[in-house]
């Protein structure tokens, strides 16, 4: 049976530990791996831009001793209406495997469904899972466990939110998500974890006080408040979201030593101030770098 990934919904902690461990090791040694995936060919979709997703995926079935094949939305007949269900079925029978960064969630479950192959989930407006085990990556060289960390989200409750609170009740982490109303996040995503993270023992809290939100935080984490197809919102995006810029008062809240978090790209002086993005505490380029090691290691795990 194939194996698709989704949404780290589908996947049990201790296959996504598995994971983990194999970033680390390919991190360490990538020589060991080099003809892993010799003769697998990936596709990559794209319908929306990208930079670390494209580049590290491509550069990571390489690495693997795979081929990857970048396909636009105007390189198939997905634009000129051929079905997403027939699109599958064809390129089942030409690749090895799929990745596609699109819109929306719904489309990459219906090619999931109708592939034969594994297909990866590079971003949707829903979620997005390949970020996320990079920044459990990222934490795991500064803490020997990640099981009573705490992560603090600050900002707009988007897709990355929803794939870091998942991460972090797989991984036994406490989280706070700190938005103002009208950006916090969907309570059918709560109520899905919900029951494993009581079973564990993890706190997780939603509120709208950034002191309250970042105390005793581990690490505090933000993204762009405006993201692609939300650029008509930008102006009051920017007002709503004001006050909960992460800046050196906002990073004195937390723990000592607590480090700063975001996925990318990032607008200095809108979330983040450039002192912080900058500084000493943040780990943006480490998680921009994993992003190569943990994909590798998923497409190692899913095409092997």
């Amino acid at each position: 049976m194939k194996q698709d990934f989704l949404s780290l919904a589908d996947f049990s902690s201790k296959e996504l530990q598995d994971m983990l461990v194999t970033g680390l090791v390919m991190k360490d040694r990538p020589a060991d791996f080099r003809d892993s995936l010799k003769g697998k060919t990936l596709g990559m979709i794209f319908n929306k831009r990208s930079t670390r997703t494209r580049i590290s995926f491509q550069v990571g079935i390489l690495q693997l001793g795979g081929y990857g094949l970048v396909l636009s939305p105007n390189d198939l007949q997905l634009s000129r209406g051929e079905s997403i269900e027939d699109t599958a079925r064809v390129l089942s029978g030409y690749l090895d495997a799929v990745m596609i960064r699109t819109f929306a969630h719904e489309e990459i479950v219906e090619f999931a469904r109708h592939a034969t192959i594994p297909v990866i989930n590079g971003l949707t407006d829903f979620n997005h899972p390949c970020q996320a085990m990079a920044d459990m990556l990222t934490l795991l060289k500064y803490h020997s466990t990640l099981e009573g960390l705490k992560l603090a989200y600050l900002g707009d409750s988007n897709n990355v939110t929803v794939s870091l609170l998942m991460a972090c009740v797989h991984f036994g982490m406490h989280m706070s998500i700190v938005s103002p109303e009208g950006y916090t996040l969907d309570p059918a995503v709560l109520e899905s974890v919900r029951e494993e993270a009581e079973q564990k023992g993890l706190s997780i809290t939603l509120t709208s006080d950034v002191a309250e939100g970042v105390a005793d935080a581990d690490a505090i984490y933000t993204d762009t408040w405006t993201s692609m197809g939300q650029e008509d919102e930008a102006e009051k995006r920017l007002k709503d979201l004001d006050a909960y810029r992460v800046d050196q008062r906002v990073m004195s809240l937390a723990k000592s030593g607590a480090f700063f978090m975001h996925c990318l790209p990032a607008h200095r002086g809108e979330e983040v101030t450039a002192d912080v993005m900058d500084g000493g505490q943040s780990l943006v380029w480490e998680q921009a770098e994993n992003r190569l090691h943990i994909q590798k290691s998923i497409l190692y795990h899913l095409m092997k």
